[in-house]
């Protein structure tokens, strides 16, 4: 729409079906590669996509013309079908219903870019679970644990 201006900033996290160890390191930056291609086909902007192997953290630079749950489905949609076209687990790969939004103001947006940029190294230290539930406290969302993600005891 002519003269809407919006600077609005998402970080997505979501996690594989049942916290699996699916997401191998060989392959999996093509998947983040391929999830930031479907981003930008759908006109938003990937600032970056990272994770490890079970789970994903992805930050964009949302235009209100899109809602946050469309683009999600659309992103889970399709790597799940990029990854199981690929064959690179065995069985079909599936993320876990559900998701984590989180906003940021424009100044955060290089310290939100390297803690995704530095997965790994911050998992050495927190589990998913922690971060997921420091984020939810953090950002002061009301939430029942019983209906967070599959948490398989790790």
């Amino acid at each position: 729409m002519a003269g809407t201006y919006s600077q609005i900033y998402i970080q997505i996290v979501f996690a594989v079906q049942g916290r699996q160890n699916l997401l191998q390191k060989e392959w999996r930056q093509d998947v983040f590669k391929y999830m930031a291609g479907i981003i930008k086909n759908k006109g938003q902007k990937p600032i970056i996509v990272n994770g490890v192997e079970d789970h994903v953290h992805v930050f964009i630079g949302l235009k209100p013309s899109m809602a946050i749950s469309d683009l999600t489905r659309d992103i889970k949609n399709n790597s799940t079908n990029f990854i199981n076209d690929h064959k690179w687990v065995k069985g079909r790969f599936n993320w876990q219903e559900g998701y984590g939004a989180f906003s940021y103001s424009h100044s955060a947006i290089e310290n939100v870019y390297n803690y995704i940029l530095n997965q790994e190294q911050h998992h050495a230290k927190q589990t998913f679970k922690d971060e997921y539930l420091d984020l939810l406290k953090k950002f002061e969302i009301e939430h029942d644990v019983k209906y967070l993600f599959e948490w398989i005891d790790k």
